[in-house]
């Protein structure tokens, strides 16, 4: 195991110290340039290029396709210009359009899905580290979308700043004309080059596409193969500027299955953003309010272990790599979501960006306050990360929760303090072929022994055929992390994961091939407590359709007593082992299509029974206004008496209405009888100004045998951006 280890961590270093004497840039950041130079001209953003910049702008060359094939130009082409003043970067684009028909968009909001909407993307690597950057995107009916890019090749589309954009139509062509503050960004003042690419995904033609060229193994925001965007002077210095953020709420509830008559509540806050430097920026806000404009989506919850929700708070977005992206999937020392969802926040202080070229940091501390039986506490998180090579980094942190005022309180069970520490090496080669990572962390709790530590290492190499991963992991028994994500401990994991893919000269399939996981769980006597081995074939179509099957084969020794559907019923016995095979299937239709559906299929054992899994999404687009939605997760669990049989549902319709791009309306409806429950969420939101908004929320849940209410909230929730 130690060997494994090592030789996994060694293979890391050395992929990542090929490119030790790289310079640091980008694969096609030498042969793909755009010149812009600075406009004294007002430039009016309504999507008419008729200012005199955009006669004399230089103008991108032919942009390349990157699906269904990467070689070639696009039959959809693209011209892009680019020109700026003292405040704003401004971008005027052509996209041509010589298919006849109607471009398919899903609707006017805001954060669109990528794949269901004709759309153009800008890209920038305003650091030119090719790993973080920003996002820009505009679909053909005018919806906006931004990230932050971290890794190199994702985006984190739940950020969201001010900018402007403005779309015009026409038979042959759309044209967009946008606008994005230079306080929006983060860059560092001197430098007289950036890297940059444009997108495109053109439907009707089946076709995504791409100024500088990007594998299609690879998505095209991909910062490692961006162009360059030469400035015809060095960025300058930016002077402290600041954003106030306030808001007002009201809110009315009533919870009958206490008894307890309608309730009303007020309350306000506010969030400040400091622009300290062109790459460092102050966050502070004073009774934040965590209220759930937006609800989690329920799902059907079969699992031993808890469920991960992502985070969608603007506080904890920005730069929020350095803290969300520490240790993997299933070992998060931190995760933000466990900050103010129980107790209230009272103030809290980030202060993250780049310091020079090479290093990044970010520092954070919240205090919350008391709620019943909930005691207030304080959490500190400080990161520190250092770029090595062409694209790796080492990151250290450090994450303290305190609680407060319990030193002499004889009547506190609980932890006093939980910290954890540790170290990371995150590997990217400069073309993204090799990705990786190794970390050891270290959680002080009345110890510091290995039993309270979890060490990884993970290598992945991905080229156009093949893509093959290697996972391990150890976590101590004695690893706690309070305010991060652990689905369990006292474990040792190994799961190697191996797909192929061929690419056919057809008119009707794209690619297809098979693939192989497998994942093994040992305790801390090296026993064997979990494996899961599935062999599956994919294919995907020339029209966007996408088909799975695949066997599984699962091994489970239970390390606790277990419901396997989670109802209330029998527990099966710690120790008990249980093996079973099942088969599935999947299938997703054309999301081109006004109306598109995705179907997943399972049957086979289930610990010592039997168990069938259908899951369906059904969408109607009526386009551009917005979509009808049916969501539907159905098991069929047959178990042996005395243990309970099931059968779970879970269903929800959604519509999802655009009066405009500034007023949305949602209403779903979540009927979940795994816990006897029927919520309705009905959602009002307009943006009357930039990133600042008015909610109306109403919630309902009840009995669904007879539709007793159990209780119910109306929120009102006003927020305004003042720069």
């Amino acid at each position: 195991m130690q060997k494994l280890f090592l030789l996994l961590f060694s293979l890391s270093i050395l992929c990542g110290t090929t490119d030790l004497y790289a310079q640091q840039k980008g694969i096609n950041r030498d042969k793909y340039r755009i010149s812009i130079r600075q406009t004294s001209e007002k430039i009016n953003i309504d999507g008419i290029l008729d200012e005199e910049s955009w006669m004399t702008a230089e103008r991108t060359g032919k942009f390349q396709r990157v699906t269904p094939t990467d070689t070639g130009y696009a039959v959809a082409q693209t011209e892009v210009m680019l020109t700026y003043d003292e405040l704003n970067l401004y971008a005027g684009v052509i996209c041509y359009d010589p298919t006849p028909g109607k471009r398919p968009v899903e609707s006017l909001r805001r954060d669109y899905n990528f794949m269901k909407n004709d759309n153009f993307m800008l890209f920038l690597d305003t650091y030119n580290d090719q790993t973080n950057g920003f996002a820009f995107g505009i679909s053909a009916a005018g919806a906006q979308t931004e990230g932050l890019q971290y890794d190199g090749t994702k985006v984190l589309y739940s950020w969201d700043i001010k900018w402007r954009s403005a779309v015009r139509s026409f038979d042959d062509r759309w044209v967009i004309e946008l606008s994005i503050p230079f306080r929006s960004i983060r860059y560092s003042e001197g430098d007289d080059e950036w890297g940059i690419n444009f997108g495109r995904l053109d439907l009707k033609n089946n076709e995504k596409s791409a100024w500088a060229p990007v594998p299609r193994q690879f998505p095209h925001c991909s910062l490692p193969y961006t162009g360059t965007l030469v400035w015809d002077k060095p960025m300058g210095k930016a002077g402290l500027r600041f954003s106030l953020i306030p808001y007002v709420t009201g809110k009315a509830t009533r919870d009958n299955e206490a008894g307890e008559n309608t309730t009303w509540n007020g309350n306000a806050g506010i969030d400040a953003k400091m622009i300290l430097s062109t790459s460092m920026n102050l966050d502070l806000t004073v009774n934040p309010d965590y209220s759930q404009v937006e609800v989690d989506r329920q799902q059907t919850n079969l699992d031993r272990f808890e469920l991960f929700f992502p985070e969608k708070r603007q506080f904890y977005l920005e730069n929020s790599d350095l803290f969300a992206n520490l240790g993997s999937e299933t070992v998060r020392p931190f995760f933000s979501r466990r900050i103010g969802l129980n107790n209230p926040v009272r103030a809290g202080a980030r202060l993250s960006g780049n310091l020079g070229n090479n290093w990044r940091i970010s520092l954070m501390d919240i205090q919350t306050g008391e709620k019943e039986d909930i005691r207030a506490s304080n959490y500190l998180v400080a990161a520190l990360q250092r770029s090595v090579f062409s694209r790796s980094n080492i990151s250290a942190f450090f994450i303290n929760k305190q609680v407060m005022d319990v030193k002499d309180d004889t009547s506190f069970t609980g932890n006093r303090f939980n910290r954890v520490a540790g170290v990371e090496y995150n590997l990217a080669s400069r073309d993204n072929r090799w990705t990786g990572k190794a970390f050891y962390h270290q959680s002080f709790q009345n110890s510091a022994t290995i039993k309270d530590a979890a060490i990884a290492a993970n290598l992945t190499f991905s080229s156009q055929y093949l893509t093959a991963t290697l996972n391990q992991s150890i976590v101590g028994t004695g690893y706690v992390a309070e305010t991060g994500y652990i689905r369990r401990r006292g474990y040792y994991e190994i799961n190697p994961i191996f797909q192929y893919k061929f690419f056919p000269n057809s008119n009707i399939i794209i690619n297809h091939g098979p693939g192989v996981k497998t994942d093994m769980f040992f305790d801390t006597s090296l026993s064997l407590t979990d494996r899961e081995t599935q062999l599956l074939y994919s294919v995907e179509w020339i029209n966007k359709s996408t088909t799975s099957v695949d066997v599984k084969e699962t091994y489970i020794k239970l390390q606790a007593p277990y419901d396997p559907t989670n109802t209330g019923g029998i527990l099966l016995n710690a120790n008990e082992d249980f093996n079973w095979k099942e088969i599935g299937a999947s299938f997703a239709s054309d999301p081109r299509k006004l109306f598109n559906v995705s179907l997943t299929s399972r049957y086979g054992g289930y610990y010592n029974g039997s168990r069938l899994t259908l899951n369906g999404e059904l969408n109607y687009r009526i386009q551009p206004y917005g979509s009808l939605a049916l969501v539907t997760t159905y098991n069929n669990i047959s178990l042996p008496s005395p243990c309970n049989s099931a059968e779970l549902l879970l269903i929800g319709p959604r519509l999802d209405f655009t009066f405009t791009d500034k007023l949305f309306f949602t209403s779903f409806i979540q009927y979940n009888n795994q816990i006897d429950n029927l919520n309705l969420n009905l959602r009002f939101q307009w943006r009357f100004a930039p990133v600042s908004d008015l909610f109306i929320v109403y919630t309902e849940n009840s009995f669904p045998a007879d539709y007793t209410i159990k209780n119910r909230g109306l929120v009102i929730k006003l927020s305004y951006w003042f720069n």
